[in-house]
């Protein structure tokens, strides 16, 4: 059975009726993480019962059964026990057959400190006196369903918590550390909502007597769906209605969301083994959305998607040293490799795609189909295929097979003929490659649900066809030559479009003028700018078609546009004319910030305070004159306590004082650090460290990151802020990482957080030489759980490289002449 860090005392086996037989020998192959029990004499074939007594240890690896350190409301440390077990780390709280298709009921009772809360994944039943101490009880729990151990869970610490009744009955609870039950509130309105919102969608109950939702203080990933106990990281379920932002309220409910659809979607049907894990987070990742544009219509959520998830998946996705969504699984260190943007956000992106064109009908009655047929079981991908085939009638499972057991994604090359009163679209797909149009023989081929509109009503589709060729021509009646023509209504294919020229240019008003949509002057943007990074386009067009923007009053899409720039700023940081750049993000984003003032009006909502928050950030971090003095100005009245910033203004404020401040603005942060009662506010703070510019101060920074101030799953984002920051912040950070790399590695060994660090910390570069060592020293220093991850940022290096030597010089000279003669708006 699977074991690791345990010590067997004694085990024995009783076949059902007869005498208990001690084992004699424990062999542990530790390597495999697993034991071998061996007896005296062969085992009969039949029931019976295993009785093991161990020991374990609670660790500090945020893994298996571990202790995280929290502090008292009266400031004493202590520690609280927990467990994070999936994907393969019940084995370290006890021996078990440790895999999800293995299912089985736990009987669990917690012998624990009287005055503390003890919790598991069902509710208690009984609860009494330990006979051989009196300060101890022992705190037994009803028995579960049949379940996987990766879901099992059980917490002992001190919370207070807020209960409510969702409409159908279920109790359901969130746990805050004491003294801040206050702060559970919202997730616990979003929670109750939820709950029958997930119930009528796949018709079929929440199948526990409860759920609680925990806040949990050292905790690796965002949360984890453990069956009936769901655990978080503090700033992903606390919310204060004073110091919370508006975009971690966003983030809490996004995902509070997503574990409670795997309540159903992973927990009461597991997938098979690891190679489906894009199935259970896919499809938890795409229903989040779905959940909150239910609970909060205002968020515009589903525009934001396209920005978060599906953007981000297109990125990685174009490497060469990406993977097929499913990918085949052995040994347990691979399996927290795939927990990566491909399992998550490609998976939400193509199952976005796929409802898209089945309908949302026919996807419930699917949807329902498997979840009832695989109940308390396991199923693959295959089995999802069949019943939304057979709910729908569509050849799901030859289109998906596309999309899952491929890697990559089509680059779809549209030209336009108007042919009398119609217009002619010849069509051809070729796989789309980062590094430029895809050379080689047999490219793979895709079947592409493609949605075509036009200018007649952007909104509808026009047509819609399943491209199942390499090359396709489609007709289009009664469009007339005026009228533009566009593909992917809504960017819900997973695919770049690029456009014959005279196509583009009759598009582009539709973007000053905002007669196309949001999500697609978003997706047009995005798909040019990723021509321009492959090579395919020059990136001069795209700066030109980024200024077509002035107009723009959606949050989403400027922040797709803030990133991409963001993007450029950090190439750019390689050459002599950075400020430039600066000035052209000044010259793009100082129209949308004057409209948009410091201070919120009446009747704004949620989007206006997002978009706020981004626009001054970016005016601030490029050192906007207006901007940064009423930022120094806003900060001393906040530290000086006259006028405390709103929770939506600190980030921008914090990022511009510190990038063009100086060792006391450091020192004034830190000490705001130390003062914070928040964890958002210590994240907050933790994440724009990095905008320092001073060498001394870089370093200082860095040192912060591994003291105790920071906990250990923050710590990789203060030194990605660091290398994020400037060019001197990135050598150094990479510096840092490499002299610190035997105790970041015991701290995330084996975890996706090695991986975080290692991407944030080296994927700026863009110097051939600098892939060959980052290379080099991972040869050297060898993390197999991110072995990917390093291919990855490699081959990002050395794409940044060839940008930079392809488009430089024209871009300056660009920038150069915009500021000779500049545009007229």
């Amino acid at each position: 059975m699977n074991c690791a860090d345990i010590d067997i005392i004694t085990a024995s086996y009783a076949p059902d009726g007869d005498e208990e037989i001690h084992a004699t020998g424990f062999n542990y192959q530790n390597e495999d993480e697993k034991v071998t029990l061996s007896f005296p004499s062969t085992l009969q074939t039949g029931t019976g019962t295993l009785k093991i007594d161990f020991v374990g240890e609670l660790n500090d690896k945020m893994k298996g059964f571990y202790r995280s350190k929290y502090t008292t409301p009266s400031g004493e440390v202590r520690y609280a026990a927990v467990t994070q077990f999936e994907a393969t780390d019940a084995r370290r709280a006890f021996p078990c057959w440790d895999e999800p298709a293995i299912k089985a009921t736990f009987d669990i009772s917690l012998v624990v400190p009287k005055d503390r809360v003890a919790l598991s994944n069902m509710n208690v039943i009984d609860r009494k006196p330990y006979p051989d101490d009196e300060n101890l009880v022992e705190v037994k729990f009803a028995r579960t369903p049949v379940m996987s151990t990766y879901l099992v869970a059980f917490v002992v610490g001190e919370y207070d918590f807020v209960e409510t009744r969702s409409k159908d009955g279920v109790c359901v609870r969130v746990y805050t550390p004491v003294g801040k039950a206050e702060q559970g509130k919202f997730a616990l309105e979003v929670a109750a909502k939820t709950l029958p919102f997930y119930k009528d969608y796949f018709n079929v109950p929440y199948p526990l007597p409860k759920i609680d939702l925990i806040a949990i203080a050292d905790f690796a990933a965002g949360a984890m769906e453990n069956w009936g106990l769901v655990t978080y990281r503090e700033t992903a379920l606390l919310i204060d209605p004073k110091n919370s932002c508006s975009s971690s309220r966003q983030w809490v409910a996004l995902v509070v969301g997503h574990e409670l659809a795997h309540q159903w979607f992973g927990n009461l049907v597991t997938m098979e083994w690891w190679t489906h894990l894009w199935l259970n987070e896919g499809f938890a990742s795409w229903i989040e959305y779905l959940c909150v544009d239910h609970c909060f219509p205002e968020y515009d959520i589903w525009t934001q998607f396209v920005s978060a998830d599906y953007t981000r998946a297109q990125e990685l996705d174009a490497l060469d040293n990406s993977h097929p969504i499913e990918v085949s699984v052995g040994h347990p260190s691979e399996v927290d490799e795939i927990f990566d943007a491909i399992s998550y956000s490609k998976g939400a992106s193509v199952i976005r795609m796929l409802h898209d064109y089945i309908g949302d009908k026919d996807f419930k009655k699917g949807m329902n189909m498997y979840l009832t047929k695989f109940q308390q079981k396991n199923a693959a991908t295959e089995d999802l295929w069949e019943s939304l085939e057979n709910a729908s009638g569509k050849p799901i499972a030859a289109v998906m097979n596309t999309w899952t057991k491929q890697m990559g994604f089509p680059l779809i090359y549209v030209e336009a003929e108007q042919v009398e009163d119609d217009r002619l679209l010849r069509l051809s797909q070729k796989k789309f490659c980062a590094s430029g149009p895809y050379v080689g023989e047999d490219c793979p081929q895709w079947m592409v649900p493609i949605t075509i509109s036009s200018s007649e009503d952007p909104n509808q589709a026009k047509l819609k066809i399943l491209m199942d060729k390499p090359e396709m021509n489609v007709v289009l009646k009664n469009v007339r030559p005026d009228q533009w023509v566009k593909l992917n209504l809504g960017t819900v294919g997973f695919y770049r479009t690029q456009y014959s020229s005279a196509m583009l240019e009759s598009l582009l008003p539709g973007i000053r003028d905002l007669s196309l949509p949001p999500v697609d002057r978003l997706g047009l943007q995005n798909d040019l700018f990723s021509l321009a990074r492959a090579g395919i386009i020059s990136t001069v067009e795209v700066l030109k078609v980024m200024e077509a923007f002035v107009n723009e009053p959606n949050y989403t899409v400027w922040s797709d546009l803030s990133c991409n720039l963001g993007i450029l700023s950090t190439l750019l940081s390689h050459t002599d004319f950075y400020e430039e750049i600066q000035e052209f993000v000044k010259d793009v984003f100082s129209p949308i910030g004057e409209r948009l003032g410091w201070d919120p009006k009446p009747g704004e909502g949620h989007l206006d305070a997002l978009l706020r928050g981004l626009v001054l950030g970016k005016l601030g971090k490029a050192g906007h004159k207006a901007t940064l003095e009423e930022a120094r100005r806003r900060f001393k009245d906040h530290v000086e306590g006259k006028q405390i910033l709103s929770a939506d203004l600190r980030s921008p404020v914090y990022l511009t004082v510190l990038k063009h401040g100086d060792g006391t603005t450091l020192d004034i942060m830190l000490k705001l650090h130390k003062q914070a009662d928040m964890q958002e506010e210590k994240n907050r703070i933790e994440r724009v460290l990095g905008a320092t510019l001073l060498p001394d101060l870089i370093q200082k920074v860095l040192t912060f990151a591994l003291s105790e101030e920071v906990r250990p799953q923050d710590t990789v984002s203060v030194i990605g802020g660091v290398a994020g920051g400037s060019k001197h912040g990135r050598k150094a950070a990479w510096k840092f990482i490499k002299d610190n790399w035997e105790e970041l590695y015991n701290r995330y060994q084996g975890g996706f957080l090695i991986s975080r660090l290692i991407k944030l910390s080296v994927e700026g570069f863009a110097v051939d030489k600098m892939a060959g060592e980052v290379k080099a020293f991972f040869e050297s220093h060898p993390a197999p759980s991110a072995e990917r991850t390093i291919q990855q940022c490699c081959e990002n290096i050395l794409l940044n490289a060839a940008w930079l030597k392809r488009d430089a010089e024209s871009i300056h000279q660009y920038l150069l002449q915009r500021k000779a003669s500049p545009p007229t708006v």
